[in-house]
């Protein structure tokens, strides 16, 4: 027969290896690993600004929107499809419209001038949308959200991501890559 010191001891032990194994598997645990997007090229998508110049074209010129369709509107051109295209890709498909409805041999040049936004939500100090900032990571995201609230689990957070038409939750790090378009929730921490 054990002792009641022994079995109180047990008792704890037990309680610390439990609360021990409910630390490592935080609230983002069940979800996969985000993939790091080592992506060099950026595709459009709705929300996301451009300033296209057609050199001698004024008329043509300008900051234009990708629409939530996924579509951009210019000038005698009419909508071309944006979304899931990287900016050399799209800069053929305009030039292609451009030729056949416009302007002959046109020279375009595109920028992105604004990126569609990031969101961030539960534990950081200022949660809500904000503008995208290349080679953005987690940790960055959580800064322009003005912080860590003292609540927060620091070291997993979940992060929701579309990918081809499908919204994928994945479980992130502080150096997770951030892309436009995400959704970022910093969990609370247990104890």
């Amino acid at each position: 027969m054990i002792g009641d010191g022994l079995k109180r001891l047990l008792f704890a032990c037990s309680l610390i290896v439990l609360l021990a194994l409910m630390a490592c598997g935080g609230p983002a645990g069940r979800l996969p690993e985000l993939a790091n997007e080592a992506q060099s090229t950026y595709l459009l998508g709705p929300g996301d600004s451009l300033r296209i110049t057609v050199f001698g074209e004024s008329d043509l010129s300008g900051t234009f929107k990708v629409a939530d369709n996924g579509t951009l509107v210019m000038p005698l051109v009419g909508s071309v499809s944006a979304a899931g295209l990287s900016l050399p890709d799209f800069q053929k498909k305009l030039v292609q419209q451009l030729s056949a409805k416009a302007v002959k041999s046109p020279d375009v040049t595109l920028q992105i001038e604004e990126y569609r936004p990031f969101f961030i939500l539960g534990e950081v100090k200022n949660p809500g949308s904000y503008p995208y900032v290349p080679d953005m990571t987690v940790l960055t995201a959580v800064a322009i959200a003005g912080g860590f609230t003292f609540r927060a689990s620091e070291d997993e957070v979940s992060v929701t991501r579309k990918r081809n038409g499908a919204t994928v939750e994945s479980r992130g790090r502080r150096d997770s890559r951030v892309i436009p378009g995400d959704t970022i929730y910093v969990y609370e921490r247990h104890f």
